[in-house]
């Protein structure tokens, strides 16, 4: 990257974030995020997460700044300093999970989840799903609300709310966690190589309907769902030194 990073910024529609896009944009030059060395995300998570969906094939690394509710992929807002920031920020590579969901339908869905894939049930009955680990049936019926698989970077939010395990980043293993088990009643779930291919068998789907979503893109009346580590897509996000990603998820497994 050079002295002066060519910037494209990035903005959800909160006014506050919108306030920061016009003050950026007048103090930086603009840019189209192909033409950008860097993109600069403007909001939350849920927008940091919109940015990497909708340009993480570009390659570019993205520094966030937080203007949302929740702010865990995202450095502190400051209007001042923005490219000695740039400059001094410390990468954190991400490989997305890649997720191909078959529908009653007969229709396939692929999806990336940088975060975690969840796959819930759409009606008061529980969900009854098989769980298959590189072809090999581990789990015959798992009777719960849902099962979520998460990614390290993910492992702070859905996840962990499911009392699932936060992962260190680099560690390449991803966290199986089901959403209040029913049956079997003490199976918490598990840490996997992130290699693994998870596939989901929903074992009553027409009488159990069950839906899954990989971050926020959600498919319904799913009867199958395969989910491993993406092995062609990455993004780069940049982090402030005294508050990277690694140091982040470090102080959640410390907060009291």
């Amino acid at each position: 990257m050079t002295d002066s990073p060519r910037i494209a910024f990035v903005a959800s529609q909160a006014d506050e974030a919108q306030r920061a896009l016009s003050a950026l944009t007048a103090s930086h030059a603009q840019c189209e995020p192909a033409d950008a060395d860097v993109l600069v995300a403007l909001g939350g998570d849920g927008f940091m997460l919109q940015t990497l969906h909708r340009h993480g094939h570009l390659g570019k690394p993205v520094y966030g700044m937080k203007l949302g509710t929740v702010g865990f992929l995202m450095n502190q807002h400051r209007s001042d300093a923005l490219l000695p920031r740039i400059a001094r920020a410390e990468p954190a590579v991400l490989r997305p999970l890649e997720m191909t969901a078959e529908t009653e339908a007969g229709t396939r869905v692929t999806s990336l989840a940088y975060n975690e894939v969840s796959l819930l049930r759409q009606t008061r009955q529980a969900a009854h799903l098989r769980i298959d680990l590189n072809g090999i049936t581990r789990l015959e019926e798992l009777v719960a609300d849902g099962v979520i698989l998460s990614t390290a970077a993910g492992s702070t939010a859905y996840n962990f709310s499911a009392h699932g395990p936060i992962l260190p980043l680099g560690a390449g293993v991803v966290a199986l966690t089901p959403i209040a088990p029913f049956r079997p009643r003490r199976w918490r779930g598990a840490i996997l190589l992130a290699e693994t291919e998870v596939r989901f068998r929903i074992l009553d789907p027409y009488k159990r309907p069950v839906s899954v979503t990989a971050d926020s893109h959600e498919v319904r009346d799913v009867v199958e769902v395969t989910i491993h580590e993406s092995r062609t897509h990455t993004v780069t996000l940049l982090f402030d030194p005294e508050h990277n990603l690694e140091e982040r998820i470090l102080i959640e497994q410390f907060v009291v």
